[in-house]
């Protein structure tokens, strides 16, 4: 797999430093600069919001780091969690004297360093809160929520917490609604083509050029089934049949993001979207405020992801609220 790439040591610094030229709203903070923070520093007496994970999934993570969105993102090596360095980094970098909030996905590295990165904080007067994406349906089942991996739908979590910490919220109530917004958010993904990462020897899995995996995680973990490839119509059916079959009883909106893994062009995820109205429309759901791209990938992965988030009177204006950032603006 070719890469446009220098030393494959300097991928993710390289990648960090033309981030922050090509968005001057952004900047490297922290002694490893592994770090990504908005430009114009912290509101005193705003709930700060902080993200991290691994390198290679572009826009997650550094990219929503914003108004209205995070305030900052600790950054690991490629499919590699941030170090407890970068995410002590983060807090301090987001730290406006009302606590913090880390919202990231449920993965073992990411959860260590944040933990201990909290401890720390808190040793230094710095309240901090966490709560874990958890949106993945084919990692867990539902009895198992807990062990489910967090996904795309993670971003919607983002948006309503950052929301109501822009707004004055307090650090109990931005993480409640980030705890609720990933309650009624679900995702489920299907994987094409592999991607490979930057220096290793061959692709991260192997799939046959006629096969399709449903459920493979955003880091290559294995799905929940691998057949022959077959029309994008039934895969959208089969894929929201397993979504709404933990459709919450009293919904009628939600939000739907059709989420491109990294290769997957958007006129495939509008073949896709176009499905997923009529059969929404079938549920009896209606869809507010739509996103089709590539907002969570996995460098050059083949495939796409379906979230939806099961809206309610407070998530609802939440994701309709103003924010801005390199790859989201909204109002």
């Amino acid at each position: 797999m070719k890469k446009l790439i220098n030393d494959p040591a300097n991928y993710v610094d390289e990648t960090l430093d033309g981030l922050c030229l090509a968005h001057p709203g952004l900047r490297r903070v922290g002694d490893d600069r592994r770090t990504i923070a908005r430009a114009v520093g912290m509101r005193q007496g705003k709930v700060g919001l902080v993200s991290g994970g691994g390198s290679g999934h572009l826009p997650l993570f550094s990219g929503y780091v914003g108004a209205g969105l995070l305030d900052a993102c600790a950054i690991g090596n490629v499919f590699e969690g941030p170090t407890i360095n970068s995410c002590q980094d983060a807090i301090a970098a987001a730290n406006g004297g009302v606590g913090v909030l880390c919202l990231f996905g449920n993965y073992g590295g990411d959860r260590m360093n944040f933990e201990m990165a909290s401890e720390f904080a808190a040793m230094e007067g710095v309240e901090t809160r966490t709560v874990l994406g958890t949106d993945d349906i084919a990692s867990a089942s539902p009895q198992e929520v807990h062990k489910r991996r967090g996904v795309a739908g993670l971003i919607l979590a983002y948006k309503a917490a950052g929301a109501l910490a822009e707004q004055g919220g307090s650090l109990d109530a931005v993480a409640a609604v980030a705890r609720k917004t990933v309650d009624r958010t679900r995702t489920i993904g299907v994987a094409l083509s592999p991607c490979q990462i930057p220096g290793a020897a061959g692709p991260n899995f192997i799939i046959g050029d006629n096969e399709i995996e449903m459920g493979m995680g955003i880091h290559g973990e294995p799905g929940i089934w691998r057949k022959p490839l077959r029309p994008a119509d039934a895969l959208v059916d089969e894929m929201l049949t397993k979504l709404l079959a933990e459709r919450p009883g009293d919904v009628s909106r939600v939000t739907v993001l059709v989420n491109s893994l990294g290769s997957t062009p958007f006129e495939e995820l509008f073949i896709l979207y176009r499905r997923v109205v009529r059969q929404l429309d079938n549920a009896g759901l209606t869809i507010v405020r739509p996103l089709i791209g590539p907002y969570v990938t996995s460098m050059e992965m083949g495939g796409a992801s379906i979230s939806l988030c099961f809206l309610d009177d407070q998530i609802e204006p939440l994701l309709a609220a103003p924010a801005d950032c390199p790859f989201w603006k909204v109002g």
